[in-house]
């Protein structure tokens, strides 16, 4: 792990990038802000986490790092080790992490609570969504760091994605008052959706998925295909981080659509 520190030795915020070792946007965005040198109103901590990952373009060494959080100093894997460290090093901060994902070309953003700062700070993004990961927080950032915003930035090893990093980057560092009033972006409704279950995928040579994420699966849809089998709907659903190879055994999250974030207030159907 990495850290450099702008603005001051005590930060109150981080920016995180490389949780994940084949997802390098979050760090090259991390190195262009710190090519810049800004001048930042509040300390900011920029942390580029899972370095051995990153050094062999795999997502993780031995552990998925984003789902060993709380971690431990004395663990068995290396990832377990790094999420204590991690936790201690960034655990009161108001934090952005950024990821890419194979499953959507567009930006949103993952949160673990909805209050008054975060609902500012997403709508102060320029992301196509919020999503409420609900119960689904176990192992990740969020149960260290709970004043994370998670974004995805878009397709895993895409210059777009190095791009909407470094512009998300820079909107969360004006949004958290790190950077002069005047650099905030406008605050913008947003649709707000909450994962409900994980889509599991059956054993299969192939697989491949219909469903768009954020477009709505309707009851009987087939939605995907485990080799020449249709995987059908048995009610609606709103499919969130879905791609065929994304994860070992999911094809992603059913979600359900909950309202929208608003500025100064969160609104529900």
């Amino acid at each position: 792990m990495r850290i450099e520190c702008l603005g001051g030795d005590d930060p109150e915020v981080a920016v995180v990038g490389g949780i994940h070792g084949d997802e390098p946007c979050g760090v090259r965005a991390i190195e262009r802000v710190l090519d810049a040198d800004p001048d930042l109103e509040r300390p900011v901590a920029f942390v580029v986490a899972n370095e051995e990952a990153l050094d062999i373009g795999e997502r993780y060494v031995e552990e998925d790092l984003n789902r060993a959080f709380p971690g431990d100093p004395a663990g068995p894997t290396h990832e377990s080790r790094l999420a204590a460290r991690i936790g201690e090093a960034i655990g009161d901060c108001r934090t952005l992490s950024m990821h890419s994902t194979q499953s959507y070309r567009e930006t949103f953003a993952l949160v673990k609570t909805l209050d008054e700062e975060t609902r500012d700070v997403c709508s102060r993004l320029f992301v196509s969504a919020v999503v409420d990961v609900g119960a689904y927080d176990k192992g990740r950032l969020f149960e260290s760091v709970p004043r994370t915003v998670e974004v995805e930035c878009g397709y895993q090893g895409s210059e777009q994605a190095i791009e909407n990093a470094t512009a998300l980057t820079w909107e969360y560092l004006g949004a958290v008052g790190a950077l002069p009033a005047e650099r905030r972006t406008p605050q913008r409704d947003l649709p707000l959706y909450r994962l409900s279950n994980p889509v599991p995928k059956s054993g299969a040579s192939t697989y491949e998925v219909y469903a768009s994420n954020f477009e709505e699966v309707e009851a009987g849809e087939a939605y995907a295909a485990a080799g020449d089998k249709e995987v059908v709907a048995d009610e609606g659903f709103y499919p969130v981080l879905m791609s065929p190879y994304g994860y070992e055994n999911l094809f992603g999250y059913a979600a359900e659509r909950v309202g929208s974030v608003s500025p100064g207030e969160m609104t529900s159907e």
